[in-house]
């Protein structure tokens, strides 16, 4: 090193043949403290998992919308002033269509490259929409928004709230017959708001509906606003990840002090690169090759027409299940008209549901008293409860999504709209219920299983006979790694319940909060599985060794070929008889 530079320690390095660019670097780092800055970032370690990347999937695609979007922004007209269409389109060709319309046609007809473009930029919003979800579920399912990381939780919810909106602001911009009808639905959604909601609906529109100035004003939200956020929370996002560093299944050397991983420089930055370019072709695929959103379709939008069939994009589908299975409640009072048919589905549910996501990490610290942090993941068997209301949610979204399509789905079947929207209305309430009675029971199941593999090792499904005539299946120990994975996990604590009086005979504080803490502690322990204790897998090892000791008499023999259980190689498997 001594050849090339004076010194590699904390002191930035000066090159023994100084040169015009390493004067500047360290003019630079002397006054930005970019070096050091580097040196602790560019080398920082994170673990490698399959499930990891479900973020960067989430992360690429923004990504992708960002560039497709500046390409759509240079030919995109966000204006609802009439123009007669002279493109390329026959059908539509002398049609009075908004100018907004008709630059969608000229990105798609006329523009080298305009159609591709438009249908990644929609296929990336699905895919951006999407992997945010499933990301969420990971990072719910596996613990990792426990301490310190509930904050990066409630800015992934917010980044998921905020997906979801600029995708329905994006796609009501080309002002076609379907997003025109989307449109008209969130006028009546906002109309539906009690004595404010008339006003709500005149101050976005302009007017009354349509008006002449909702596309540009869902363009300037499109484009600056949510986008502007969106940048804001993700960087947030990314710089708590950074700092908290990132969690790790459990496993030999990982525990919860370091990070068992690959560097930034050059792997992970290597990887994540590749990754990119692997989203980013497989979005042009799909918009290349799956067409998605042909307004020219649609034709132009009318407000006194409305598409047969009309569906929202999937991600706007379980608020339009919930609306359409909603009764047709309502009521007036005092000259004010309260639609809870439309404002309990649309305002009400949605608002219920996202608090509920954004409280779900505080409320089980609070009733499992762990104020620890963690930065080790948890297999979700491992955590019944948790993993069963996730499943309760996702049963509850899943219904209400599908009853979004009551009609398609009725039209299918060859079976009554009614029947349908009857049996859905039950099965919101009914099916998350089960769901979470069956997720749960599972999850036990499976941790039962684990401590018999633990303790009597895993079945080979060769049947032994011992010279007494018995019939037993051989076990054989799992390896050391996965006996770590799976004991890698501490045992539950129930939290302690508060006396109603102090030593000295005074009502105690807080006595009733503390009791209702500890029965859903105990409901949300219960039946649980530990682990085995120490003593327990000393004894099973004794107990795995005498089986042995009595299977010993018969190596060497012929045998049929099912000792070959499919964990090891064939040839490393020693013969017996049976």
């Amino acid at each position: 090193m001594s050849k090339v530079a004076t010194t590699n320690a904390t002191k930035a390095a000066t090159a023994s043949k100084p040169s015009k660019a390493g004067a500047a670097a360290v003019w630079a780092d002397e006054r930005l403290g970019l070096g050091s800055l580097a040196k602790k970032n560019l080398r920082k370690v994170f673990p490698d998992h399959w499930s990891f990347m479900l973020g960067e999937i989430a992360l690429w695609s923004f990504v992708v919308l960002l560039l497709t979007g500046v390409f759509l922004t240079l030919w995109f007209t966000p204006s609802m002033g009439e123009v007669q269409y002279e493109g390329s389109y026959n059908p539509l060709r002398g049609v009075t269509v908004s100018e907004a319309y008709a630059s969608s046609l000229k990105l798609s007809f006329d523009v080298r490259g305009g159609l591709l473009m438009r249908q990644m930029h929609h296929w990336a919003a699905m895919l951006f929409v999407a992997s945010m979800m499933i990301h969420l579920l990971r990072v719910f399912f596996t613990g990792a928004y426990r301490k310190p990381r509930e904050l990066n939780w409630v800015i992934g919810c917010l980044l998921l709230l905020l997906g979801t909106l600029e995708g329905f602001t994006g796609y009501s911009l080309p002002d076609d017959l379907l997003s025109g009808t989307g449109i008209r639905a969130a006028d009546g959604f906002m109309k539906s708001m009690p004595i404010v909601g008339s006003y709500m609906s005149f101050f976005l529109f302009g007017g009354e509906f349509p008006g002449d100035a909702i596309i540009p004003r869902l363009f300037t939200i499109h484009v600056l606003l949510i986008p502007g956020l969106l940048l804001a929370l993700i960087a947030a996002h990314m710089l708590l990840l950074v700092y908290h560093k990132h969690t790790q299944w459990p496993g030999p050397g990982r525990t919860e002090e370091n990070v068992v991983g690959f560097p930034m420089l050059p792997v992970y930055a290597a990887k994540a690169g590749g990754f990119f370019f692997i989203v980013f072709g497989v979005t042009a695929l799909m918009g290349g090759l799956l067409s998605i959103n042909p307004v020219w379709k649609f034709g132009p939008y009318d407000p006194t027409k409305v598409t047969a069939g009309s569906q929202p994009d999937w991600y706007m589908g379980w608020p339009d299940g919930a609306l359409r299975i909603m009764p047709g409640w309502e009521f007036s009072f005092w000259g004010h008209t309260f639609p809870f048919n439309v404002f309990l589905p649309i305002i009400v549910l949605p608002g219920l549901m996202f608090t509920i996501l954004l409280l779900l990490p505080f409320v089980e610290s609070w009733i499992t008293g762990d104020k620890r942090e963690h930065h080790l993941l948890q297999r979700p068997r491992n955590a019944p409860t948790r993993t069963a209301v996730m499943v309760s949610l996702m049963t509850f979204y899943g219904l209400m999504w599908a009853a979004g399509g009551n009609d398609i789905i009725a039209i299918k079947l060859h079976a009554s709209i009614n029947q349908i929207t009857y049996f859905m209305r039950a099965a919101v309430f009914i099916g998350p219920a089960i769901a979470f009675f069956i997720a749960r029971r599972w999850c036990i199941s499976l941790q039962r299983h684990d401590n018999e593999t633990l303790l009597h090792g895993y079945e080979t499904g060769i049947i032994m006979r011992s010279p007494t005539g018995e019939y037993s299946e051989k076990h054989l120990p799992v390896t050391p790694s996965r006996a770590y994975s799976m004991t890698a996990r501490e045992r539950d604590e129930m939290p302690e319940i508060t006396p109603d009086t102090d030593s000295n005979g005074v009502a105690a504080t807080g006595t009733r909060a503390q009791k209702l803490r500890a029965r859903l502690a105990t409901l949300y322990y219960a039946d649980n599985v530990q682990k085995p204790t120490a003593e327990e897998l000393e004894e099973a090892h004794h107990h795995a060794d005498h089986e042995h000791e009595l299977q010993a008499a018969m190596d060497g023999r012929s045998a049929d070929g099912h000792q070959f259980d499919g964990h090891h190689l064939v040839e490393d498997e020693h013969l017996r008889g049976h």
